[in-house]
């Protein structure tokens, strides 16, 4: 949680180092997006791959995120969560999901002189947080031996790890503003994610694993982003 609230900190004080100006109080843009990213977990796969009860993992989510933007002088500074979610296999019986959440703060500059079109190389920090859960295939279990039986009650659950990454992250975006309302823009972004180092995954509780298997992040994303004013600021 402490990592979180410096993520958030971190953010805001990009933004107010990027908006200091004693003639400027504009509020940042607020910023929608919707994308997918690219992620293999090569060393979870790998183990799971040995137990055949069980589906690997996808190696791309969908994702979709809710941030701010502020451009002054030139210079950008951008933040948000992200939320990214997959599924492998039949969702009925024998299935996998990986799904995470992200907190990002990233500062760039506009390289274009213009009005109506932003292109911004941007770098920043993260924090991504991992949930991989794997389903058994249940299908041959009979409805009342689950109600009778505890064992069985625990023999249908599924299987979760959890692992987390601090990260780096290097990018770019562009964005076009609407020529009738100029508060909104519509824009893309692409971008890299890498953690510093690998991390075990450990159990649904965040405890440590004997012999737990290791992956590092190497994220490669993109999403269509839309910016617009906060209703009060139109």
């Amino acid at each position: 949680m402490k990592m979180i609230i410096s993520f958030f900190l971190l953010g805001i004080t990009l933004s107010a180092a990027a908006q200091h100006d004693g003639k400027s109080k504009e509020m940042p843009f607020i910023t929608r997006s919707v994308g997918v990213s690219f992620q293999k977990f090569d060393g979870l796969n790998s183990r799971v791959a040995n137990f055949p009860q069980f589906e690997t993992l996808r190696d791309y989510t969908a994702t979709i995120g809710l941030g701010w933007l502020k451009e002054r002088k030139r210079v950008v500074s951008a933040g948000g969560l992200n939320l990214g979610s997959s599924m492998s296999g039949d969702r009925d019986k024998k299935s996998s999901t990986i799904r995470y959440f992200g907190l990002n703060a990233d500062i760039g500059y506009d390289v274009l002189k213009s009005e109506k079109v932003m292109l911004y190389p941007m770098v920043g920090l993260g924090y991504q947080g991992y949930q991989a859960i794997f389903y058994k295939d249940n299908s041959a279990v009979l409805f009342n031996d689950v109600l009778q039986s505890p064992t069985v009650q625990n023999n249908i659950r599924s299987v979760r790890f959890n692992n987390s990454f601090l990260l780096y992250r290097l990018g770019f975006g562009v964005s076009f503003k609407s020529a009738k309302h100029p508060e909104n823009s519509i824009g893309l972004q692409a971008g890299y994610a890498g953690s510093f180092k690998k991390r075990m995954w450990r159990s649904n509780e965040n405890q440590l694993l004997g012999n737990a298997p290791e992956d590092k992040l190497s994220q490669f994303n993109v999403g269509i982003v839309l910016t617009g004013k906060p209703h009060g600021m139109k």
